[in-house]
């Protein structure tokens, strides 16, 4: 059996792009969360990270761009899919829906700054709405097949059960318990957890 064939090492300029576009992507994030998305130019982005106007345009093209890259980022940090999987795979329905607290908490608490500029970049032009909205459907998606897993053990319609849980997932609650009031992420995510048990199990 032929060795499986491993993909060439990028070059030093590809490498030296990427982290341009990672400088780019960090300057963009400590903006867009000091001073909102819709107030921040890709000319302020470009000071920011110390590079020039067109190359900022020439990395990514539009704003929303990299606001893409830096959920991505965000995703993979957390690990969000990977995680999934294996909360998935939980064989016990009570500690499925545990991991289903664990999941969000992880996203949040990984960097709760991309989950605000996300909804707040939603009231802007309608290609960033589209872009976001696209994110989003990815997100429930994740939700959606976290509860669907356990639909033979719910108390209650599936429908329903999914609504209370994307209601908990809503960026205000974790901003209200974790951020203004000081919850630790592990705090919020027992809470979490104990109250999906009790009211989508029976």
């Amino acid at each position: 059996m032929a060795a499986p064939v491993k993909p060439p090492r990028p070059s030093y300029r590809q490498e030296q792009a990427e982290a341009t576009r990672m400088r780019i992507a960090d300057a963009a994030q400590r903006l867009f969360a000091a001073r909102g998305y819709g107030a921040t130019s890709m000319e302020a982005i470009a000071r920011e990270a110390g590079v020039a106007n067109r190359t900022v345009y020439a990395s990514f093209g539009a704003k929303r761009h990299i606001l893409s890259a830096i959920c991505e980022r965000w995703l993979e940090r957390a690990d969000a899919r990977g995680l999934a999987r294996t909360i998935l795979d939980e064989p016990e329905a009570t500690a499925r829906l545990r991991g289903a607290a664990r999941w969000l908490t992880t996203l949040y608490s990984t960097d709760f700054d991309v989950v605000r500029i996300l909804d707040a970049a939603l009231d802007e032009d309608a290609e960033t709405r589209d872009l976001l909205r696209a994110k989003l459907r990815g997100r429930n998606g994740v939700m959606d097949s976290l509860i669907s897993s356990l639909e033979a053990q719910l108390s209650l319609p599936l429908g329903d059960a999914k609504a209370i849980y994307r209601a908990y997932a809503a960026p205000g609650v974790y901003g209200e318990l974790v951020v203004d009031s000081g919850w630790p992420p592990e705090r919020f995510q027992r809470w979490l957890a104990d109250v999906l048990v009790a009211q989508l199990l029976s």
